[in-house]
């Protein structure tokens, strides 16, 4: 008997395209219709299974709606000079009376009663007018040279630290730009050493007067 044709409508029907740098994950979309009206279960399959992630990727689509399938790319290192060879498969039947067992509805089909359409994987780098101006624009000014400037990261501790030490400053600023203060404290300096010297004669001149008395 020949295989059923595929009833979904898939958009892109041929090809996932997943757009580069391949340094995080990379994420394409794949839309799937159910044009009919019955239920259509659905399931998504792949030759590389550890390189993707599908979400959802399976499940049932409802007589006349679509659903959006997330295919998620892994980071890996591209090579522009290796082919892919990753395809993808979308597997569908029409629903039974009973989906409580989906993993029961699917070993018990019918080969005649299953269909599927197959996508190829195609990688490919962003174009050069593609990258954000800014990024051009660096690129174009400093091609190759290392930044000059290093933010180091620093501890609450070291950050207490620098604030007393700015402390210190702010209080040791007036003492050594501020002539007012300055001249203020020469003044109460000169004062005490004039009361000091008085005190001097004046015990000098009593020790004078003493002696003459006692003689």
């Amino acid at each position: 008997m020949a295989k059923a044709e595929q009833v979904l409508s898939l958009e892109p029907q041929h090809e996932l395209k997943f757009k580069g740098p391949f340094t995080d994950v990379v994420t394409t979309n794949l839309k799937l219709g159910n044009p009919t009206d019955r239920n259509v279960c659905f399931k998504v399959k792949t030759t590389a299974p550890r390189r993707y992630c599908v979400r959802p990727n399976s499940g049932i689509i409802d007589a006349g709606t679509s659903i959006n399938v997330s295919v998620m790319l892994q980071p890996f290192d591209y090579d522009p000079n290796e082919k892919s060879k990753h395809k993808f498969m979308v597997q569908s039947m029409f629903a039974p009376a009973d989906t409580s067992d989906m993993e029961a509805v699917w070993k018990e089909a019918k080969p005649e009663e299953l269909m599927d359409s197959k996508l190829r994987c195609v990688f490919e780098l962003p174009a050069e007018n593609d990258k954000p101006a800014r990024f051009r624009c660096a690129q174009t000014i400093l091609p190759d040279s290392p930044p000059k400037y290093q933010i180091y990261p620093f501890s609450e501790k070291g950050a207490s630290n620098l604030k007393e030490e700015d402390g210190l400053r702010m209080r040791k600023a007036p003492q050594t730009n501020n002539p007012i203060s300055a001249s203020a404290a020469a003044v109460k300096d000169e004062g005490l050493s004039s009361r000091l010297l008085a005190l001097v004669v004046l015990f000098f001149v009593f020790g004078v007067i003493i002696g003459k008395i006692a003689l």
